[in-house]
């Protein structure tokens, strides 16, 4: 089997690691929706669960994770970038690679991943928003999905911001597949990509208020009336967390 196969990852076993062991915590979450005020009807109201990122992981990484992340940063000081300013923690989580970038480093890394010789991630399949409104300071998250088609590879790069700027730069100039992707995040996170082409709503109204996959976004609904009874809107019948 070669070893670009990813099926069973690099240590051949595909049984993912517990997250409550290390990484770090950014919230707590109790009750099985998150309901208080007695709206969790689901009968696990009492259950307690961390919401836990992986933390930084310590080489070696394992497979060809070492060689990815030792070309990546040997390319970076080239172009006198220092790989730690660049590169906030490397996290290998499930038999995956994740960079974790600064956002004002973010295009130099993308750039330089496609045209190395030695790395070419040619291919980037999409950025998806993550909203972690407990992630203070660093709320939004864009996560981007590269494969090398060269080598057979798949890795990805995770950028941060925060809800009070959440600004990152564009990668289309770079990937012009993430066209529709970034005004897709755009339009349900409210993730800013600077230098985007036409960056406007892709999915909801142009006028549309707000950014409906944020956590805290309120549920909305129309109340109705059944059998004579008022049905009061799903966010008003329910309190969440």
């Amino acid at each position: 089997m070669s070893d670009h196969t990813h099926g069973e990852g690099q240590n051949g076993n595909a049984v993912p690691a517990p997250r409550d062991t290390g990484g770090e915590v950014i919230r707590v979450r109790k009750g099985m929706f998150g309901a208080n005020n007695g709206g969790d009807t689901s009968g696990y109201g009492g259950l307690v669960r961390t919401v836990t990122l992986p933390g930084a992981s310590s080489r070696p990484y394992g497979g060809w994770f070492d060689e990815v992340a030792d070309e990546l940063e040997g390319a970076l000081e080239e172009q006198d970038l220092l790989p730690e300013n660049a590169i906030e923690k490397t996290v290998v989580d499930r038999d995956e690679l994740t960079f974790r970038i600064a956002r004002e480093h973010l295009v130099q890394v993308a750039r330089t991943l496609r045209d190395d010789p030695a790395l070419r991630f040619e291919l980037c399949t999409g950025v998806s928003g993550v909203h972690f409104p407990g992630d203070k300071g660093r709320e939004l998250h864009a996560v981007y999905h590269l494969r090398s088609l060269t080598h057979g590879r798949l890795i990805r790069l995770e950028v941060s911001a925060p809800d009070s700027d959440p600004h990152i730069p564009s990668l289309v100039e770079i990937y012009p597949t993430n066209d529709w992707h970034e005004r897709e995040a755009y339009d349900f996170f409210g993730l800013v990509f600077d230098g985007h082409p036409a960056l406007t709503r892709i999915m909801m109204p142009d006028d549309w208020q707000g950014f409906p996959q944020r956590k805290d976004y309120p549920l909305g609904g129309i109340a109705v009336e059944y059998k004579g009874a008022q049905i009061p809107a799903p966010d008003q019948r329910r309190s969440y967390s």
